[in-house]
């Protein structure tokens, strides 16, 4: 009897032992629910910027597919300073703003003159840089300034810039010259291809620009029409966040020595 109750003792408190290690062995993930994920888990946001390809000394794409400019240098400046992370996006100039509706793109920074029309649909930035409209004809030609004030000339010009822009306003609504005569193309280059070939008689265009385009080809100036358009970065309407960020970055920007290292770099002036 002694024997049984002994016996039974000791296989109680080898069970209550057991139980006692198992519970200080256990895994914790058995025990306790598994960490949540650290709140700065997402992805860092890349803003897409949204360039003219061919808009030297503004913005380009060289031969290695590299976006390079004036703005482009500028924006990357900005990004460094802000802590942002971008990437730029070459757009056809006649789709760049439904781009930026659509969210293909975050941002225009790509030499847009600010303009009521233009202000309708986006918000601008403060202003950065002015510009004129040159007009440019061949060397072998007698073609005026007057005469394409007065309509009496085949004018080519990027589709969607603010050069088509006055001569609708100014000589085609007027009366002065015929809606044919006005030859729009996806780019300025290709405006100026046509004028050497003698496709149309004078091209209009933002005055560095025009000037960087002719280079080493046998076109000239023939006038200047002061329009003093200014540029500003476009962002939707919406989103009033990354506006304040342009903004004071420009505001920087301007203030530091970088932006005349840009401006003599790209021969701005």
């Amino acid at each position: 009897m002694k024997h049984n109750y002994l016996t039974c003792t000791l296989a109680v408190s080898f069970v209550v032992v057991f139980l006692l290690l198992a519970g200080c062995t256990g895994s914790p993930s058995s025990s306790q629910p598994a960490a949540p994920a650290s709140a700065g888990s997402q992805p860092e946001k890349t803003y897409i910027v949204g360039i003219d390809g061919q808009y030297q000394p503004f913005s380009y794409i060289d031969a290695n597919g590299t976006a390079q400019g004036f703005d482009v240098d500028s924006m990357r400046w900005i990004a460094q300073k802000k802590g942002m992370k971008v990437t730029f996006q070459a757009t056809a100039w006649d789709g760049i703003i439904p781009a930026l509706q659509a969210k293909k793109i975050d941002l225009i920074y790509a030499g847009m003159t600010i303009t009521p029309e233009r202000a309708e649909q986006v918000n601008f930035s403060i202003p950065y840089w002015e510009v004129n409209q040159d007009v440019v004809a061949r060397k072998d030609s007698n073609l005026t300034l007057d005469d394409v004030k007065a309509g009496k000339a085949i004018i080519g010009t990027q589709s969607g810039c603010t050069a088509a822009i006055w001569i609708d306003k100014n000589l085609i609504s007027t009366g002065r010259m015929p809606q044919g005569n006005l030859k729009l193309y996806d780019n300025t280059p290709l405006a100026v291809d046509d004028l050497s070939a003698g496709r149309v008689d004078a091209v209009m265009y933002d005055d560095l620009v025009l000037k960087d385009i002719i280079a080493g080809k046998s076109i000239k100036k023939i006038g200047n029409i002061e329009t003093k358009e200014e540029f500003g970065v476009a962002v939707r309407k919406d989103d009033t966040e990354l506006l304040a960020t342009m903004n004071d970055g420009l505001t920087q920007l301007k203030a530091d020595p970088y932006w005349q290292e840009l401006i003599v770099k790209y021969k701005m002036k």
